[in-house]
Protein backbone atom coordinates (compact mmCIF):
# COMPACT_ATOMS: atom_id res chain seq x y z
CA UNK A 1 0.00 0.00 0.00
CA UNK A 2 1.86 3.50 -0.76
CA UNK A 3 0.53 6.82 -1.12
CA UNK A 4 2.54 9.51 -2.59
CA UNK A 5 5.05 10.92 -0.67
CA UNK A 6 3.65 14.66 -1.08
CA UNK A 7 0.38 13.71 1.03
CA UNK A 8 2.14 12.84 4.39
CA UNK A 9 -1.41 13.14 6.68
CA UNK A 10 -2.59 10.06 4.62
CA UNK A 11 0.28 8.62 4.58
CA UNK A 12 1.35 8.98 8.11
CA UNK A 13 -2.40 7.28 8.88
CA UNK A 14 -1.22 4.42 6.50
CA UNK A 15 2.29 4.26 8.51
CA UNK A 16 0.25 3.94 11.52
CA UNK A 17 -2.33 1.10 10.31
CA UNK A 18 0.89 -0.80 9.05
CA UNK A 19 2.71 -0.16 12.52
CA UNK A 20 -0.64 -1.87 14.19
CA UNK A 21 0.28 -4.90 12.16
CA UNK A 22 -3.46 -5.00 10.75
CA UNK A 23 -1.77 -4.54 6.81
CA UNK A 24 0.13 -7.54 7.41
CA UNK A 25 -2.79 -9.99 8.59
CA UNK A 26 -5.21 -8.87 5.97
CA UNK A 27 -6.19 -11.38 3.59
CA UNK A 28 -6.94 -10.87 -0.01
CA UNK A 29 -10.24 -10.87 -1.59
CA UNK A 30 -11.89 -14.41 -2.83
CA UNK A 31 -11.12 -14.78 -6.42
CA UNK A 32 -13.38 -14.28 -9.16
CA UNK A 33 -13.51 -15.32 -13.18
CA UNK A 34 -10.11 -13.99 -15.00
CA UNK A 35 -9.48 -10.85 -12.87
CA UNK A 36 -8.30 -12.91 -9.93
CA UNK A 37 -6.21 -16.22 -9.04
CA UNK A 38 -6.53 -18.64 -6.29
CA UNK A 39 -4.64 -18.49 -3.43
CA UNK A 40 -2.57 -21.49 -4.90
CA UNK A 41 -1.92 -19.49 -8.02
CA UNK A 42 -1.13 -16.24 -6.44
CA UNK A 43 1.85 -18.56 -4.47
CA UNK A 44 0.18 -17.78 -1.07
CA UNK A 45 -0.47 -21.86 -0.31
CA UNK A 46 -3.84 -21.35 1.16
CA UNK A 47 -7.25 -19.47 0.58
CA UNK A 48 -8.93 -17.52 2.92
CA UNK A 49 -11.64 -19.56 4.59
CA UNK A 50 -14.97 -18.58 2.98
CA UNK A 51 -17.03 -17.18 5.59
CA UNK A 52 -14.08 -15.23 7.27
CA UNK A 53 -14.86 -11.90 7.81
CA UNK A 54 -11.78 -9.67 6.46
CA UNK A 55 -9.57 -6.68 8.99
CA UNK A 56 -11.82 -3.59 7.13
CA UNK A 57 -15.08 -5.25 6.27
CA UNK A 58 -17.72 -2.76 5.68
CA UNK A 59 -15.02 0.06 4.98
CA UNK A 60 -17.06 0.27 1.32
CA UNK A 61 -20.60 0.60 2.54
CA UNK A 62 -22.41 2.63 0.92
CA UNK A 63 -19.96 3.04 -1.88
CA UNK A 64 -21.77 2.35 -5.37
CA UNK A 65 -20.21 -0.96 -7.23
CA UNK A 66 -20.76 -1.75 -10.62
CA UNK A 67 -21.51 -4.80 -12.74
CA UNK A 68 -18.92 -5.45 -15.72
CA UNK A 69 -19.96 -8.07 -18.16
CA UNK A 70 -17.31 -10.07 -18.46
CA UNK A 71 -14.93 -9.89 -21.95
CA UNK A 72 -13.78 -11.89 -24.19
CA UNK A 73 -10.10 -11.90 -24.36
CA UNK A 74 -9.22 -13.87 -28.06
CA UNK A 75 -6.89 -17.14 -27.23
CA UNK A 76 -2.97 -16.11 -28.04
CA UNK A 77 -3.65 -12.30 -26.36
CA UNK A 78 -0.66 -11.58 -24.21
CA UNK A 79 -0.57 -12.80 -20.35
CA UNK A 80 -0.12 -9.86 -17.94
CA UNK A 81 0.29 -10.61 -14.34
CA UNK A 82 0.19 -8.11 -11.88
CA UNK A 83 1.94 -8.86 -7.93
CA UNK A 84 0.94 -5.99 -5.82
CA UNK A 85 -0.11 -5.78 -2.40
CA UNK A 86 -3.26 -4.92 -1.09
CA UNK A 87 -4.03 -1.88 -3.73
CA UNK A 88 -3.49 -4.63 -6.64
CA UNK A 89 -5.92 -6.86 -4.57
CA UNK A 90 -8.39 -4.50 -4.79
CA UNK A 91 -9.10 -4.96 -0.83
CA UNK A 92 -12.78 -3.73 0.28
CA UNK A 93 -13.98 -4.22 -3.35
CA UNK A 94 -14.62 -7.05 -5.73
CA UNK A 95 -11.55 -8.30 -7.76
CA UNK A 96 -13.49 -6.69 -11.04
CA UNK A 97 -13.19 -3.45 -8.97
CA UNK A 98 -9.37 -3.56 -8.81
CA UNK A 99 -7.40 -1.21 -11.01
CA UNK A 100 -5.52 -4.13 -13.05
CA UNK A 101 -9.02 -5.07 -13.98
CA UNK A 102 -10.03 -1.61 -14.99
CA UNK A 103 -7.01 -1.35 -17.08
CA UNK A 104 -7.85 -4.18 -18.93
CA UNK A 105 -11.39 -2.83 -19.80
CA UNK A 106 -9.84 0.61 -20.41
CA UNK A 107 -7.25 -1.09 -23.11
CA UNK A 108 -10.14 -3.81 -24.22
CA UNK A 109 -11.89 -0.62 -24.97
CA UNK A 110 -8.99 0.09 -27.15
CA UNK A 111 -8.71 -2.35 -28.99
CA UNK A 112 -5.23 -4.22 -27.00
CA UNK A 113 -6.88 -7.35 -25.08
CA UNK A 114 -4.62 -9.36 -22.93
CA UNK A 115 -5.49 -11.78 -19.80
CA UNK A 116 -4.91 -10.59 -16.73
CA UNK A 117 -3.67 -12.52 -13.87
CA UNK A 118 -3.98 -10.67 -10.55
CA UNK A 119 -1.31 -11.88 -8.19
CA UNK A 120 -2.37 -9.04 -5.33
CA UNK A 121 -2.27 -10.16 -1.70
CA UNK A 122 -2.98 -7.85 1.19
CA UNK A 123 0.22 -6.76 3.37
CA UNK A 124 2.11 -8.52 0.83
CA UNK A 125 6.51 -6.69 1.15
CA UNK A 126 9.31 -7.32 -2.01
CA UNK A 127 10.26 -10.19 0.09
CA UNK A 128 6.95 -11.81 -0.11
CA UNK A 129 6.32 -11.02 -3.49
CA UNK A 130 9.79 -12.76 -4.39
CA UNK A 131 9.14 -15.52 -2.48
CA UNK A 132 5.84 -16.40 -5.11
CA UNK A 133 7.84 -15.66 -8.02
CA UNK A 134 8.96 -19.32 -8.84
CA UNK A 135 5.30 -20.11 -8.83
CA UNK A 136 3.42 -17.39 -10.54
CA UNK A 137 6.17 -17.98 -13.33
CA UNK A 138 4.76 -21.27 -14.03
CA UNK A 139 1.97 -19.43 -15.49
CA UNK A 140 3.99 -18.47 -18.50
CA UNK A 141 3.23 -14.62 -18.50
CA UNK A 142 4.52 -12.15 -21.02
CA UNK A 143 4.29 -9.52 -18.65
CA UNK A 144 4.78 -8.76 -14.78
CA UNK A 145 3.41 -5.34 -13.36
CA UNK A 146 5.10 -4.99 -10.13
CA UNK A 147 3.13 -2.54 -7.64
CA UNK A 148 5.37 -3.75 -4.43
CA UNK A 149 7.62 -1.78 -1.86
CA UNK A 150 5.43 0.42 -0.02
CA UNK A 151 4.83 -1.76 2.89
CA UNK A 152 8.71 -2.34 3.23
CA UNK A 153 8.83 1.64 3.28
CA UNK A 154 6.26 1.93 6.02
CA UNK A 155 8.07 -0.75 8.12
CA UNK A 156 11.83 0.98 7.80
CA UNK A 157 12.94 -2.30 6.16
CA UNK A 158 16.83 -1.79 5.03
CA UNK A 159 16.52 -0.07 1.84
CA UNK A 160 19.02 -2.35 0.67
CA UNK A 161 16.86 -5.38 1.00
CA UNK A 162 14.10 -3.88 -0.47
CA UNK A 163 16.24 -3.18 -4.12
CA UNK A 164 17.85 -6.60 -3.78
CA UNK A 165 14.45 -8.24 -3.68
CA UNK A 166 13.31 -6.03 -6.64
CA UNK A 167 16.06 -6.50 -8.09
CA UNK A 168 15.72 -10.44 -8.16
CA UNK A 169 11.94 -10.02 -8.95
CA UNK A 170 12.37 -8.38 -11.96
CA UNK A 171 15.42 -11.02 -12.63
CA UNK A 172 13.43 -13.76 -12.43
CA UNK A 173 10.78 -12.38 -15.00
CA UNK A 174 13.40 -11.74 -17.35
CA UNK A 175 14.48 -15.08 -17.05
CA UNK A 176 11.70 -16.72 -17.35
CA UNK A 177 11.06 -14.47 -20.61
CA UNK A 178 8.33 -11.88 -19.40
CA UNK A 179 8.88 -8.59 -19.46
CA UNK A 180 8.72 -6.44 -16.50
CA UNK A 181 6.80 -3.22 -15.79
CA UNK A 182 8.10 -1.29 -12.41
CA UNK A 183 4.97 0.88 -10.60
CA UNK A 184 6.84 4.02 -9.29
CA UNK A 185 6.53 3.70 -5.48
CA UNK A 186 6.96 6.54 -2.27
CA UNK A 187 6.79 6.37 1.06
CA UNK A 188 5.18 9.36 3.51
CA UNK A 189 8.32 12.51 3.59
CA UNK A 190 8.05 12.51 7.17
CA UNK A 191 10.81 9.48 6.70
CA UNK A 192 13.10 12.58 5.45
CA UNK A 193 15.78 10.88 3.50
CA UNK A 194 15.32 7.43 3.82
CA UNK A 195 11.82 8.63 1.45
CA UNK A 196 14.06 9.98 -0.58
CA UNK A 197 16.17 6.89 -0.90
CA UNK A 198 13.26 4.52 -0.89
CA UNK A 199 11.90 6.70 -3.89
CA UNK A 200 15.00 6.55 -5.99
CA UNK A 201 14.98 2.62 -5.95
CA UNK A 202 12.55 2.48 -8.79
CA UNK A 203 14.00 4.54 -11.71
CA UNK A 204 17.55 3.04 -10.93
CA UNK A 205 15.90 -0.06 -11.23
CA UNK A 206 14.43 0.65 -14.23
CA UNK A 207 17.31 2.15 -15.81
CA UNK A 208 19.48 -0.84 -14.93
CA UNK A 209 17.46 -3.15 -16.63
CA UNK A 210 16.04 -1.04 -19.07
CA UNK A 211 12.38 -1.78 -18.53
CA UNK A 212 9.68 0.79 -18.51
CA UNK A 213 8.46 3.09 -15.44
CA UNK A 214 5.24 4.37 -13.87
CA UNK A 215 7.48 7.30 -11.79
CA UNK A 216 3.98 8.50 -9.68
CA UNK A 217 1.34 5.69 -9.78
CA UNK A 218 -0.67 6.97 -6.53
CA UNK A 219 -1.18 10.29 -8.58
CA UNK A 220 -4.34 11.70 -8.19
CA UNK A 221 -5.54 8.79 -5.12
CA UNK A 222 -2.96 9.28 -2.35
CA UNK A 223 -4.09 12.36 -0.36
CA UNK A 224 -7.41 12.71 -1.95
CA UNK A 225 -9.78 11.90 0.85
CA UNK A 226 -12.54 11.32 -2.29
CA UNK A 227 -10.65 8.65 -3.83
CA UNK A 228 -10.58 6.26 -0.95
CA UNK A 229 -12.46 4.31 0.90
CA UNK A 230 -13.74 4.97 4.74
CA UNK A 231 -10.04 3.87 6.20
CA UNK A 232 -8.64 5.94 4.30
CA UNK A 233 -5.93 3.46 3.05
CA UNK A 234 -7.75 1.70 0.05
CA UNK A 235 -9.20 3.72 -2.97
CA UNK A 236 -12.75 3.90 -4.01
CA UNK A 237 -13.50 2.57 -7.67
CA UNK A 238 -13.28 5.69 -8.72
CA UNK A 239 -9.68 5.52 -7.30
CA UNK A 240 -8.65 2.22 -9.08
CA UNK A 241 -9.48 4.32 -12.32
CA UNK A 242 -7.25 7.25 -11.74
CA UNK A 243 -4.52 4.12 -10.97
CA UNK A 244 -5.43 2.50 -14.13
CA UNK A 245 -4.87 5.27 -16.21
CA UNK A 246 -1.92 6.15 -14.69
CA UNK A 247 -0.70 3.00 -15.49
CA UNK A 248 -2.60 2.62 -18.86
CA UNK A 249 0.34 4.46 -21.49
CA UNK A 250 3.26 2.56 -20.34
CA UNK A 251 1.27 -0.66 -20.22
CA UNK A 252 -0.40 0.10 -23.62
CA UNK A 253 3.41 0.72 -25.53
CA UNK A 254 4.84 -2.08 -23.93
CA UNK A 255 1.72 -4.23 -25.38
CA UNK A 256 1.45 -2.60 -28.53
CA UNK A 257 4.91 -2.69 -29.04
CA UNK A 258 4.71 -6.66 -28.27
CA UNK A 259 2.38 -6.89 -31.94
CA UNK A 260 -0.70 -6.87 -29.69
CA UNK A 261 -2.33 -4.03 -32.06
CA UNK A 262 -2.31 -6.75 -34.88
CA UNK A 263 -4.39 -9.80 -33.19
Amino acid sequence: MSFHRRHAPIALTLALAVAAGGCGKESPPPGQGEAAMTAEERGTGQDPEPERTQLGDGFAEGIELRAYPPLEIPEGSPKVLFLGDSITAGLHLPPDHAWPAALQRSLFADGIPFHLQNAGVSGDTTAGGLGRMDWLLKGSPDFVVIELGSNDGLRGIDLANTESNLHAIIKKAQDAGAQPILMGMDVPTNLAEYAEAFSAIYPRLAEVFDIPLVPSFFDGVGGHPDMNLKDGLHPTPEGHDVLAENAKAVLKQALVGDGTEDQ
